[in-house]
């Protein structure tokens, strides 16, 4: 299915920045039909009858992974981590449950490539581990000390963050060492890349993120009912999409919230491509059916190949803003709203602002250098409608109050130009190192000795 998840304001951050608010949301089109039975090389009936119950309950969040034990407090602390560090403490209990399902999977993952990251002698020393926690406690503006502390308070701890750390500087090194070196982009190859791009100039590019769940064949149906919580989570807009790709998907893209980048239909499976096709921006597509597992998508934006985007002008704005005081009922905040729009429609030129703003207390602020593409979708479409000198209809909250921007300026964009090789040749050589990654992760689990407790 499809639906509406359009960007609006910038969050928190954990160890990268998490961008994406959701202001509406509409179930569009079914990409995938659910009852539907992919070729396979396994011997599966259509008509199939289970034999005895699954309970996921009974299997509690325990194992022991080639010998190395995952214990109940490790997923615990690992929970606590992600709920604090995504502001999310007030988790239901299914959504707690349905984490802590997630949580051990990756700890098995995480495990299993600090083990083969061992098996080729690539450590990850205490004085690095030290260095990176005390990087993520700065990003938190808080001192180590002070880390661990709001690490216990939020029931996690500075063992658990060190172990996350751990692992993913255990497998990026791994990659670097074991798989970049192996992975070649010839110049012909990026010279085709960019004598295609011309060629394409003006057809569809889009700008998407993944979350991606693996199977293994026989958990089919519990990584579909998963990825269908997902995207009723995702649908409740509690956290932006970034979040749950980091601490959900299986693919390598999830240390950058599941950004894929810009990419045609032509460079996609035929599944996700169709999805992709049938989105608006701000859409989520899902669950996708592929082989080995299943997609969610994120549209957050489109443009055409090497054509100037009228979204990329950047725009001289002069914002007024009035607060409300606490409490502010929905009738009041309407009443001084409308009050507040005729006043502004008073405006003659950004000249005239700081006057007119005095008269009804407005604060104002000005921003030289906004693009209007990264301006919620609903102000993106009346900021390039409006002229030089007028204002936006007024937006805001009870909570927040009102205001309006003020359009004093606009820089269109230039022609679009071809990347440069070097911007291409990297984009590549990363692509194969995630299929590698993932590959090699799939035959990781495969090979792996897990003993559920």
């Amino acid at each position: 299915m499809t639906h509406d998840f359009r960007p609006a304001a910038r969050k928190g951050r954990m160890i990268g920045t998490v961008i994406l608010t959701a202001l509406a949301s509409a179930a569009i089109a079914q990409t995938v039909p659910d009852q539907s039975v992919p070729e396979t090389n396994l011997d599966i009936p259509t008509n199939l009858q289970i034999f005895g119950k699954l309970d996921p309950n009974v299997r509690k969040p325990t194992a022991i992974v080639n010998d190395t034990v995952i214990t109940g407090t490790d997923v615990d602390q690992r929970v606590a981590l992600i709920a604090a560090a995504n502001n999310a403490a007030k988790l239901t209990t299914e959504e707690r449950d349905r984490l802590r399902f997630q949580v051990l999977r990756q700890l098995i993952d995480e495990t299993l490539q600090i083990q083969e990251a061992r098996t080729n002698e690539i450590t990850i020393t205490n004085d690095e581990l030290t260095q990176s926690f005390d990087r993520i406690a700065k990003n938190f503006q808080r001192t180590p000390a002070g880390m661990r502390t709001y690490l216990r308070e939020s029931g996690s701890s500075e063992r658990s963050l060190k172990r996350q750390i751990e692992g993913e500087l255990a497998w990026q090194r791994y990659l670097r060492r074991k798989v970049e070196p192996f992975v070649n982009v010839g110049d012909a190859e990026v010279k085709a890349i960019m004598d295609r791009l011309q060629e394409a100039k003006g057809t569809a590019e889009y700008n998407l993120h993944e979350i991606y769940l693996g199977t293994d064949g026989s958990n089919n149906a519990q990584v579909l009912a998963n990825a269908r919580q997902l995207i009723g989570e995702i649908q409740k807009a509690q956290q932006p999409f970034e979040y749950y790709a980091r601490n959900f998907s299986e693919a390598s893209t999830k240390g950058v919230g599941g950004d894929l980048g810009w990419i045609r239909l032509n460079t996609l499976p035929e599944q996700l491509a169709e999805a992709t096709q049938q989105m608006q921006i701000g859409q989520v597509a899902g669950p996708i059916e592929t082989p080995g597992g299943y997609s969610i998508l994120y549209l957050t934006d489109k443009r055409a190949v090497l054509t100037a985007d009228p979204r990329d002008a950047r725009l001289s704005l002069k914002q007024l803003t009035v607060r409300f005081p606490a409490n502010t009922s929905q009738a009041d905040a309407t009443a001084r709203a409308a009050e507040f729009a005729k006043t502004v429609q008073t405006i003659q030129g950004c000249g005239t602002v700081e006057k007119i703003a005095a008269t009804i207390r407005a604060e104002v602020v000005d921003n030289d250098t906004v693009r209007v593409r990264d301006l919620p979708a609903p102000l993106q479409d009346i900021m390039l409608k409006l002229q030089i000198g007028q204002a936006t209809p007024p937006f805001g909250s009870p909570q927040e109050g009102v205001r309006s921007l003020v359009l004093c300026g606009r820089d269109d964009p230039k022609t679009g130009e071809l990347p440069k090789a070097e911007a291409i040749q990297g984009q590549l050589e990363q692509q194969r190192v995630n299929l590698r990654a993932q590959g090699k992760l799939r035959d990781l689990r495969r090979d792996a000795v897990i003993e559920y407790r």
